[in-house]
């Protein structure tokens, strides 16, 4: 009984925190993720956790965070629109990969980690924060402006390129042998190409399912058949988060919106969890070593962010201040990133990534939604004048 009192004192605690640290972050106007992971940093070094109970109780809200952040993200999407986007900015989607991709690969053998550890890093490094920067586009009233569609597009083609990756990665992770690990990954990317086949030709029938009038009804199912899918995806070494980002782009029309609306509070929990979890599983000691790298990685990702960004605004025809705010828009790593870093730590490829990716993350989210600001500052609107 003890037990149970001191797990319901130590979650409630953590919970009220979290809350208050939201209601913070938003009277600031910038993203909750780095003050959750913080506080998780602060909790784990300090042994406030000292039974470990709540420990594993938020370590499993923290899977089904990941499970559900996929899936709102993939119910944004349509197959079809994946698709189109694929086609029209894959030259700007290429870019992006390999300009914000090879320097963390370069960075991971610089210091010394191994290749399959340097490509975790790229991922890190490669993949914006889909949440933090809608949020930024929203809080901004950007959502109209011409160069946001380019914004979503470079977004889009990252997820589907996070498809593809996850499963490499996890077979990559698992240290199989050449025979093994390349039938497991055909086997993998035979099972991304079916489902989003199913989800661009079927994906009515599989909305079907469920009644996007009955709340109920459609919250148990959806959430039902994602972490089905999601077992099924890690069984085959998908990755859960991959197959819940499938199920996402499965559902279309009113049931993909309504299934979202009655998401989103429990994936803003189950989100909450993940980000603290990954601070508690972080040796705080090890973040302040890596403070130097993480800033200067930060620096020349993001600069390379800019760059790719503001050459895809201008292929799309875009106007030089959109350009920049293209920019400046995508520099901000998330979720997506802490997702990369808990795989490479759970598969113990590299202890220093988790708290690289930690510090990184935090420099990221903190200062990307600052400098999107940058492009309607009139010191910058008159610099844009002068080199007209």
């Amino acid at each position: 009984m003890h037990s149970v009192a001191s797990l319901l004192i130590e979650v409630g605690a953590l919970l009220l925190l979290l809350g208050l640290l939201s209601r913070l972050a938003i009277r600031f106007g910038i993203s909750p993720i780095p003050l959750y992971l913080v506080l998780g940093l602060i909790a784990g070094s300090s042994g406030l956790l000292s039974d470990g109970e709540s420990s594993e109780f938020i370590a499993i809200g923290s899977e089904l965070g990941v499970i559900l952040l996929l899936v709102m993200l993939g119910i944004e999407y349509s197959a079809s629109e994946l698709v189109t986007n694929l086609k029209q900015s894959r030259a700007a989607g290429l870019l992006d990969l390999l300009a914000n991709g090879a320097p963390g690969f370069a960075t991971g053998l610089l210091l010394g980690w191994s290749p399959i550890a340097a490509f975790a890093l790229a991922g890190i490094t490669y993949i914006s924060s889909s949440g933090v920067i809608a949020k930024v586009l929203s809080d901004l009233g950007r959502l109209g402006n011409r160069e946001t569609p380019t914004i979503l597009s470079i977004l889009v083609i990252e997820d589907l390129v996070m498809a593809f990756y996850l499963p490499v990665l996890s077979v990559l992770l698992i240290g199989a042998g050449i025979l093994e690990g390349g039938i497991t990954l055909a086997i993998s990317v035979v099972a991304v190409v079916v489902i989003l086949y199913l989800a661009l030709r079927h994906g009515d029938r599989l909305s079907s399912l469920f009644s996007a009038g009955h709340p109920e009804s459609l919250l148990l199912g959806v959430l039902g058949l994602t972490l089905l899918v999601a077992g099924f995806a890690q069984q085959v070494n998908v990755s859960s988060a991959v197959g819940a980002f499938l199920v996402g782009i499965a559902l279309s029309g009113q049931v993909a919106h309504s299934a979202g609306t009655l998401l989103s509070p429990l994936r803003d929990l189950s989100a909450a969890a993940f980000f603290l979890f990954f601070g508690l599983s972080t040796d705080a000691s090890l973040v302040i070593p890596m403070l130097l790298p993480a800033l200067a990685l930060a620096v020349v990702t993001m600069g390379t962010k800019v760059w790719s960004g503001y050459l895809a605004a201008k292929w799309a025809g875009i106007g030089v201040p959109g350009r920049w705010r293209s920019g400046f828009t995508l520099t901000s790593r998330g979720e997506f990133s802490i997702v990369i870093a808990g795989l490479a730590v759970s598969a113990g490829v590299e202890p220093l990534i988790a708290p690289l990716a930690t510090a990184y993350v935090l420099i990221t989210v903190i200062v990307g939604p600052l400098i999107a600001r940058v492009p309607d500052a009139p010191a910058f609107k008159k610099w844009l004048s002068r080199h007209a």
